[in-house]
């Protein structure tokens, strides 16, 4: 039943059809567009020896590649359709003019959002977007219904398409990048915490909030929004959306979950102590609000509700328990890349503390983190990478007394070592870098399985 809806909807057959990017999003593209009949191109700027070991089968199945810094080049107007993945902006040049002259401008996400049969809960936010997507489809699962998880975490979207039933939820984690030239919204949009990032991305601020706000702009009187009312940004969204409007908070009642007494309440109806809970950060509050809000608005009863996030212990870099040497505990926050991130970090610990920080520029301000960790139980910083320095200038500024351990190294061997050193019985070594991460490593990933690999080696 799906893959017919796909092809009376779409058309690709003997289409030319750019495909920007060679990551997972664009691997699963292909494998979409080969099975509609596509002729297809794509584009990358990195060399082929970059591009892994799916490079080689797909050019033997017909695939052509422009590769390199120049593959842009020639341009894209002469192709019937380009699909950019999330690192490509759609205000690129090459994909604006082609836009002039005709050509359809697309992504895996607006495809998808166009072919789903099933209906879709889209979550978004500057950070949470991970943990709250996951939850409420845990919550969906244990609740029995039929629930697929993708977009940022899980599978592509793509990839599962075929198996969506019109009676099937889709939860989509849907970053700014993926929503910067949606014109459709989900079913039930959830939005959480938001605060300016990616400005390495998007122009401004605005820019990126205008990105977001798609995710409500497009919604029908029969959806469902469910917003943040302890942020601004957030809860503003209410205004563009004619879906009906619930709320989550961590600091008042609402028309939604919220937390009162250190207790969590779906509207009247207690859920239980937020003591109970294995997510460490009040920060995670808002997650578990906004998940327990939108899993009940599409059926899922308190039972499966209260069953999940009680036993949820979070996602990998995410505040992530990794082991204890010695008296000293170590935690994993390399999924904290921006300050916001790790500012919620740090009040979720009393005990002593030895922050490792730091990383690639993101185009962020760190007035505030330096701030916080004047107040916090910081007692040493070690700040590493490209904005160590700028890290450093804040705390000072800010008026921190303890010590300040300064590139020490590039490896995390030695960082986890030091850090060890530095951090005594009953403290907390917390890695959470409130920076990207392309200066020492491939990713976030990559940071946060070198830290855990050399935790895991001390004796």
């Amino acid at each position: 039943m799906a893959s017919r809806h796909l092809k009376m909807d779409k058309n690709f057959f003997q289409k030319k059809v750019a495909v920007l990017g060679f990551g997972l999003e664009g691997q699963d593209l292909v494998k979409f567009l080969l099975r509609q009949g596509a002729k297809i191109t794509v584009f990358d700027q990195k060399e082929a020896k970059y591009l892994g070991k799916n490079f080689a089968k797909f050019e033997n199945q017909g695939i052509k590649f422009i590769l390199g810094q120049n593959c842009f080049k020639e341009g894209l107007s002469h192709y019937d359709f380009v699909f950019r993945s999330p690192g490509f902006s759609p205000l690129r040049p090459e994909i604006i003019e082609a836009k002039k002259r005709g050509v359809v401008i697309s992504s895996a996400t607006k495809i998808f959002f166009d072919l789903c049969p099933g209906k879709i809960i889209g979550v978004t936010g500057t950070k949470g977007k991970g943990t709250t997507s996951t939850l409420i489809y845990q919550i969906l699962k244990n609740d029995g219904q039929d629930v697929f998880l993708g977009g940022n975490i899980g599978h592509s979207p793509l990839s599962f398409l075929p198996k969506i039933k019109p009676s099937s939820w889709v939860v989509l984690e849907l970053s700014s990048f993926q929503l910067q030239d949606l014109e459709k919204s989900p079913h039930l949009a959830v939005v959480l915490f938001i605060a300016p990032e990616h400005l390495d991305y998007h122009h401004d601020a605005e820019e990126y909030f205008q990105a977001k706000r798609n995710i409500v702009r497009y919604q029908k009187e029969n959806d469902l929004a469910v917003l943040n009312a302890d942020n601004q940004i957030s809860s503003s969204f209410a205004h563009l959306t004619p879906a009906q409007v619930y709320y989550f908070s961590r600091q008042k009642k609402v028309k939604g979950a919220y937390v009162k007494n250190k207790k969590i309440y779906l509207l009247d109806k207690e859920i239980g102590f937020t003591s109970k809970l294995q997510l460490l950060g009040k920060h995670n509050w808002d997650n578990i609000c906004a998940a327990v809000t939108a899993s009940w608005l599409v059926g899922a009863d308190l039972k499966s509700i209260k069953k999940v996030i009680f036993s949820f212990q979070g996602l990998e870099h995410r505040l992530e328990f990794v082991k204890e040497v010695k008296g000293r505990v170590f935690y994993n926050d390399s999924f904290s890349t921006t300050p916001e991130t790790t500012i919620a970090a740090l009040h979720s610990f009393h005990q002593p503390l030895t922050l490792i920080a730091g990383g690639s520029e993101k185009g962020s301000d760190y007035q505030k983190l330096g701030e916080e960790i004047k107040r916090s139980r910081v007692k040493t910083l070690i700040l590493i990478g490209e904005m160590a320095e700028k890290i450093r200038k804040a705390v000072l500024a800010a008026g921190f007394k303890g010590e300040i351990i300064f590139r020490p190294s590039k490896k995390m061997s030695a960082i986890v070592n030091l850090a060890f050193q530095k951090t005594k019985r009953g403290g907390v070594i917390l890695l959470s870098p409130a920076c990207a991460s392309f200066d020492m490593f491939k990713n976030y990933k990559d940071r946060g399985l070198q830290f855990k690999r050399n935790v895991k080696r001390l004796s």
